[in-house]
């Protein structure tokens, strides 16, 4: 990330460090920093009795056998289903009690998704948390562009950002969705940003079982061979309720077998897609989740996926999703103990918002998702910036200003140092009654680490900010965003690889159609 250089203490002696213009080029100065990912040294909020989770437990495997779920135009699918020992009548598969769950016992708890700089790479499970940005919107919105449909060079600025951003662990997959890139070659522009613009882990394509298999092949070309290496984690969306078609499915079936990791995560609006109590939407979650990661292990044994859950709600009166909601949350920390019982990494929440703008209903919204996200126990958090209006757009302004406060995540989840420093017994004994910390020793021996600090918020006196412009939030982001862009620089990556991957979009692009729809 281009971070600023730490600002001097307050109460620091004049001329000291070389004096104010020293000072004022330091605070200036950009550098690229970034934050491992996040172990939480704080307990999860189990929201949730034993005997409610049972209850769920049992309900959704009675939803399995006597409801089923649809393996909709999937020949496969079924007689795999029916092999396994399932009552397969037409496309909708029975799964006996206990099935899924047998099934379910050779995902794996935790795994390694491997970025091709190796200290890139991301542990997804146990007390981890992965932080990766927003994903699918159609549009993009900017102060000077207002809300406009994407293009391939707004996905690449994305990216772009994604790579500088201190806390962000993942670069993500559809950051945003180029309008102007022809549908079946729009992924290997998308991946070829990803492989070359960061170094940071991504995600593959899933739009078309075919796209799938040229992300793994163009991931193979990446790492010089995928060698049993986890390199991509991709997002399986179930049609809620109770249905997986025959595209995400194919995906799925593609990345299982090249031992990538999956995301399966059903697409909750509670009220249209799940009941409207939070113990059934959780029953119809948990059914689902158990049948999409039963089948990945019937494609291979040990592939490593994700319990998902994209949960929101719906405005009664205007049939809109609603975000930031305490049902949403009760869900939210539900699922994440469901998904502790089974042993599995938890995706969900992220920097959810109804909003249109990046204003301040957006960051009452956002704020709430973020911090439910963190205490749920979630491992990987798709969304975590960028998100706006739903998820129909991706911000600019948003992006920076979410990806700046996924630095308090960073400090929530750290442990409080009860040492002989965090004890600051010495500073107590310097100040004394009725003094000042501002420049006793320990104070200058720690105030660059003491406190987490924004990149983008105004602490200034009001007559400054009057001064330099009145400035909102969002203006100062836009301002940010400039400045990062322009100071952006790709990491390094070997030629011969680099001329691979072009030859490799360039033959598969003469393959494909060239139709925008």
């Amino acid at each position: 990330m281009v971070e600023a250089a730490d600002a001097p203490a307050a109460g620091r002696r004049r001329g000291r460090s070389g004096g104010g213009a020293a000072r004022r080029a330091e605070r200036t100065a950009l550098r690229i920093d970034a934050a491992p990912p996040i172990t939480r040294a704080i307990p999860t909020f189990d929201l949730l009795p034993e005997e409610t989770l049972a209850i769920i437990e049992a309900n959704a495997e009675t939803v399995l056998e006597e409801i089923g779920v649809v393996f909709a135009e999937n020949a496969p699918a079924l007689a795999r289903w029916r092999e396994a020992g399932a009552d397969v009548r037409g496309d909708r598969v029975h799964i006996p009690r206990g099935l899924a769950r047998t099934l379910c016992a050779t995902a794996p708890a935790n795994f390694t998704q491997h970025a091709r700089t190796p200290e890139r790479s991301v542990e997804i499970g146990g007390k981890g948390l992965v932080l990766a940005p927003v994903y699918g919107p159609p549009f993009v919105r900017d102060a000077s562009g207002g809300r406009r449909y994407a293009v391939m060079q707004d996905f690449e600025n994305f990216v772009k950002l994604g790579h500088m951003a201190k806390w962000l662990h993942h670069s993500g997959g559809t950051v945003c969705e180029p309008t102007d890139v022809p549908v079946a070659k729009r992924h290997l522009d998308m991946l070829m940003a990803h492989m070359t613009l960061t170094d940071k882990p991504f995600m593959g394509s899933v739009t078309e079982p075919s796209r799938a298999a040229d992300s793994v092949a163009m991931a193979d070309i990446l790492f010089g061979g995928l060698e049993g290496r986890c390199v991509m984690t991709s997002l399986i969306n179930i049609n809620s309720p109770l249905t997986f078609d025959a595209t995400m499915m194919g995906a799925l079936e593609t990345y299982a077998a090249a031992g990538q990791a999956c995301i399966i995560s059903p697409f909750i609006v509670g009220g249209a897609m799940a009941p409207v109590s939070v113990v059934g939407t959780l029953t119809q979650v948990l059914a689902e989740v158990l049948a999409g990661v039963a089948y990945s292990q019937l494609i291979k044994p040990g592939a490593p996926v994700i319990f998902g859950a994209f949960v929101t709600s719906i405005d009664m009166n205007s049939g809109a999703p609603t975000f930031g909601t305490p049902e949403a949350s009760q869900v939210t920390y539900g699922a994440g103990q469901l998904a502790r019982r089974l042993g599995l990494p938890y995706r969900s929440s992220g920097s959810f918002a109804g909003s249109k703008l990046p204003d301040a209903q957006a960051g009452y919204e956002t704020a709430t998702s973020l911090n439910l996200g963190l205490l749920s126990g979630v491992n990987f958090m798709l969304h975590a910036c960028g998100w706006l209006e739903g998820g129909l757009v991706s911000s600019y302004e948003k992006f920076v200003m979410d990806a700046d406060q996924l630095g308090t995540l960073h400090k929530l989840a750290a442990p409080i140092a009860a040492d002989e420093n965090g004890q600051a017994m010495d500073a107590i004994r310097e100040v004394g009654p009725g003094g000042h910390y501002l420049g006793c020793a320990h104070t200058q021996a720690n105030y660059q680490s003491a406190f987490w600090k924004s990149e983008v918020f105004d602490y200034k006196p009001f007559e400054t900010w009057k001064e330099e412009g009145a400035r909102d939030t969002s203006s100062l982001a836009s301002e940010r965003v400039t400045k990062l862009l322009a100071a952006y620089e790709a990491p390094p990556l070997d030629p011969a690889i680099r001329e691979a991957l072009e030859a490799f979009v360039v033959t598969r692009k003469a393959e494909l159609p060239d139709a925008m729809a």
